[in-house]
């Protein structure tokens, strides 16, 4: 299977733009509890914005009192269960990316149904009827494939997505996808958080993730017609007259500006932060810690103790796994053992690592 589409010059231009600016942020130092609050920002902002595409009416801050503080809101219970769903699946889809856990057809399916569900639930399954989409007068505006050529079409995205990492631009890559699951349609509803989510996961787990400071969401949610315009790749509202083979050319032109966009604002933020944090004692402690340390760290702004199942949980990686690293965070003296018992061992942040938390 096979997408058209065309790498044109401004194309090209964004891609280059977004390079530039995930080098820069890879090479960047920030102290963790710095980091860990832009990550959270972040994800306040991912599930505020791709709710609030869908008619999702808590604002900003409220969606954050949800997330942060268990809020409710009379009146506006679903609302709450949206955010609280979106934000639970963002979670999952982190951890299978720190997992290194790839995406597959059940899991695109496992998250559909956590948006819906909450997370002990079967994945959900694909639509088992025609979902036409209408505009608010009742005009049919779209016309999804059938039923039956769904579960083809998904395999044949997933497939793709997989063998063109080594040979396209993994930012085309998510675009091409997210345009693709949106005209697939594979569930009666809820398919354009699942597909913007999915676009996040494909960048995320491919190096893109910045940090995870970033929310495209943001984007497309200040101009809505713009975004659902670029959508719409073929003027013809059934999927069997014209785009089944349409071109994603105008649609990638739009979806890389926007990454550009949101890249660069990113970039401004970090480059902010670490004028204002510049201080020679902090980078040289920050240095010789990798990214899981720098996360593991961030929780000590928090928290004074920490068990290896705190880490554990936060790097999505098995317990095993954590009491390797664990083990050579105190060689290192970043991380030392409090209570040295075989169960419930804890450890805390060295004295002078303190620094790194103001």
């Amino acid at each position: 299977m096979s997408y058209k589409f065309e790498l044109t010059p401004s194309i090209v231009r964004h891609i280059q733009k977004i390079e530039r600016v995930r080098e820069r942020i890879n090479l960047s130092i920030l102290p963790p509890a710095t980091a860990e609050i832009l990550r959270f920002q972040a994800n306040i902002r991912s599930t505020h914005y791709s709710t609030r595409i869908e008619g999702n009416r808590l604002t900003l801050k409220e969606t954050e009192m949800v997330v942060q503080q268990g809020k409710s809101f009379s009146g506006r219970e679903r609302d709450v269960k949206e955010v609280e769903r979106y934000y639970k699946a963002l979670q999952q889809m982190e951890k299978w990316v720190e997992g290194k856990q790839k995406i597959t057809e059940e899991r695109i399916r496992k998250l559909h149904a956590i948006l819906y569900s909450g997370r002990k639930i079967k994945p959900t399954p694909y639509r088992d009827g025609q979902n036409v989409i209408r505009d608010s007068s009742g005009q049919i505006v779209y016309m999804p494939p059938e039923a039956p050529d769904v579960p083809k079409l998904m395999k044949e995205l997933v497939h793709w997505i997989h063998s063109t990492a080594q040979e396209l631009p993994i930012p085309v890559i998510a675009g091409v996808a997210h345009c693709q699951f949106e005209t697939i349609h594979p569930f009666f509803d809820g398919n354009g958080r699942t597909g913007r989510m999915l676009t996040t996961w494909i960048l995320y787990q491919s190096g893109y993730d910045l940090g995870k400071f970033y929310a495209l969401e943001e984007f497309y949610a200040t101009n809505l017609d713009a975004y659902y315009t670029a959508l719409v790749t073929h003027p013809h509202h059934n999927y069997y007259f014209g785009r089944h083979k349409a071109d994603f050319t105008s649609w990638l032109e739009y979806f890389l500006k926007g990454m550009a966009v949101v890249f660069e604002r990113v970039n401004e933020k970090v480059r902010g932060e670490i004028a204002e944090k510049a201080d020679k004692e902090v980078l040289a402690l920050l240095r010789p810690l990798d990214y899981r340390a720098r996360r593991v760290l961030g929780l000590f702004a928090t928290n004074e103790h920490l068990l290896t199942s705190d880490m554990a949980n936060l790097l999505g990686i098995s317990p095993r796994q954590t009491r390797d690293l664990v083990t050579g965070w105190v060689e290192q003296g970043w991380l030392e053992v409090v209570d040295a018992s075989r169960r419930g061992r804890k450890y805390r942040l060295a004295k002078e690592y303190h620094i790194l938390l103001k």
